[in-house]
Order: structure tokens, then C-alpha cells, then sequence
């Protein structure tokens, strides 16, 4: 008989039928999380449809008239079998300091304005991070990073991102990934990216009416903001302009001109060997508010998700 997989020794396996409470709320939760259970911002019911490939995605994709049905569409997705896998296996072998908590072990929709004037990509959400908490970029390092940026720029309300229910308010600004699902070591396939691209295609439809500055984090959230605006209709300059840090590019989309603006990934790799470095990540979000002509969050009170 074959023996199991040993469990690393800074995670531990728990069986399903164990609940735990959420660590703000203190409400029961399976790990993964069912749809319509409760969970903080949690925009699925039982109902919502699920994609099972790629094709059902650009079906959904496409038919979403609403932010609300297209968040909740992209939180029950279940079209790439790998990740589909990886996230639930972490959200049931999980890391050690988080062994009392809930994972919530779904796709991660976009958050923040529903008509941002800046629109932040980044890669993909991270297994004990957003795949924990269910909001991007929240719970890891990262999105400590990041958020501590935004609200030193006056985009966010707070440094503080640690759960879905922790009263973070973006303000202008709208934060995405390429890939919705946690993928082992970080690295979705490219058939994973090519899958989950019509999600963010339908994102920017629904949400860039107002528009001007795309924040790209890293050469993938580069090169799918690139395939974003040409799939949603609009038109990329030749030869296609080539990431880096600071770099822009001035992209034709359907409704008007925007920026792309590229900037170092967030991650700890770079973080912590001082490639990005908060003055940096500051300098970005200067760039990208003045780009957008963004003066103040006022406006924005009225349009939060």
C-alpha cells in the first residue's frame, strides 16, 4: 500500500468536516469555503453558475452585464483542474500560523472602486494569502507592501489589509489579477493565464468607463494588460512595448487613450533585496494619480464594492 504524501512541517492537514471561525467575525466556516455560506463579501449564492473549462469562461465572461454576476462567476470558477486543486489542497493543509482559520480556497475576484481611475494587475493570488483571506493582495507581505503604498498616496483608507472584513476602502483605484486561482510555486501555466484572461477582459468592460492609468505588477501583469486591451477592442502599439520598472506605454482602448505603467512585483523576493523599494512603489502611485488626474477620494465614496 502506498503511504501518503508527508505533510511539510510548517503546515497541517485537517480533515473536511471540521469547521473554524473566521478570525474577525468568529462565524463557523468549512475550509475551502462554500458559495453563499456568509463569508465576508462573498458574491456567489449556491446558484451561481461555475465555468468547468475554458470555454464555459468566455461564455460567462462575455454574457456578465453586471460587476456583481462577474465577481460571483469568477469565485466559483472551476475551469483549470490544477489550480482548482492546489487551492484546495491548501486550503486544507494549511500553514502552520494559520492552522485555526478558514481558507477561502476560490477563485479571487478584483476589489476595490467599481469605476477606478487607476487600474492595478498583478499576477495571481498567493496559496496563504488571498487564498486565505478571499480579497486580493490581502493577508501576505505583499499586499502589506502594496496597501501601505496606496494609502500613503491617499488611494486606500488604511494601511492594514489583513482579512475581508477588516474596513480597507480603496479609493480610485481598482486592484486585479491575470490568474484568480493560487498556483503551486506562484507559476500559472501559460494554458492557465490563456484561461483565466476572459475574466479580466470582462472586468475592464464593466469598470473602465473612467479609466486612464493600468498599474502593471511585473512582466505578466504587463503583457496581460497588453492582452486585455486588445481583446476588450482596442489596440496595442508595434513593436509592443516592453516592460520594466517605471516604463510606459500610451495604449488605445476601446473608449479612450490610457496608461500602462509598469512596476516591480510586489513579492518578498523583491521587497526584501530592496528592487522595490517603498520609495519606489510611492514614486508609482504619484505618477500613476497625477496620469489620472486624481485629486482627491471624495468621488469615489459613492462607487466602492
Amino acid at each position: 500500500m502506498t503511504s501518503p504524501d508527508p505533510v511539510p512541517a510548517n503546515t497541517v492537514r485537517h480533515s473536511g468536516a471540521v469547521k473554524f471561525p473566521h478570525p474577525r467575525t468568529g462565524e463557523l466556516f468549512d475550509s475551502p469555503v462554500p458559495p453563499g455560506a456568509g463569508w465576508p463579501g462573498d458574491p456567489a449564492t449556491a446558484d451561481t453558475a461555475v465555468a468547468v473549462n475554458q470555454a464555459q469562461v468566455s461564455v460567462l465572461a462575455e454574457a456578465a452585464t453586471s460587476l456583481q454576476q462577474l465577481e460571483a462567476e469568477i469565485s466559483v470558477c472551476r475551469a483549470c483542474p490544477r489550480l482548482v486543486q492546489w487551492r484546495e489542497e491548501s486550503a486544507s493543509t494549511k500553514r502552520r500560523s494559520f492552522a485555526d482559520q478558514p481558507y477561502w480556497g476560490r477563485p479571487v475576484p478584483g476589489w476595490g472602486d467599481a469605476r477606478p481611475r487607476i487600474v492595478v494587475v498583478g499576477l495571481a493570488p498567493a496559496a496563504n494569502g488571498a487564498n486565505r483571506t478571499g480579497r486580493v493582495f490581502t493577508g501576505d507581505r505583499s499586499g502589506d507592501f502594496l496597501y501601505a503604498a496606496m494609502h500613503r498616496a491617499g488611494l486606500a483608507n488604511s494601511p492594514i489589509a489583513v482579512d475581508a472584513a477588516d474596513g480597507l476602502q480603496l479609493n480610485d483605484i481598482r486592484v486585479a489579477a491575470a490568474v484568480r486561482c493560487a498556483p503551486p510555486a506562484n507559476a500559472p501555466t501559460p494554458a492557465e493565464r490563456s484561461a483565466c484572461a476572459p475574466w479580466l477582459t470582462a472586468e475592464w468592460r464593466l469598470v473602465s468607463g473612467d479609466t486612464r492609468v493600468i498599474v502593471a505588477l511585473g512582466a505578466v501583469g504587463w503583457r496581460a494588460a497588453l492582452d486585455m486591451i486588445r481583446a476588450a477592442g482596442g489596440q496595442v502599439p508595434r513593436p509592443q512595448p516592453k516592460f520594466g520598472h517605471a516604463a510606459t506605454a500610451t495604449l488605445l482602448a476601446a473608449h479612450r487613450e490610457v496608461v500602462l505603467l509598469g512596476c516591480y512585483h510586489p513579492s518578498q523576493q523583491n521587497t526584501f533585496t530592496g528592487k522595490l523599494t517603498p520609495v519606489m512603489l510611492d514614486d508609482i502611485f504619484v505618477t500613476a494619480k497625477r496620469m489620472a488626474a486624481v485629486t482627491s477620494g471624495e468621488r469615489s465614496a459613492r462607487r466602492r464594492r
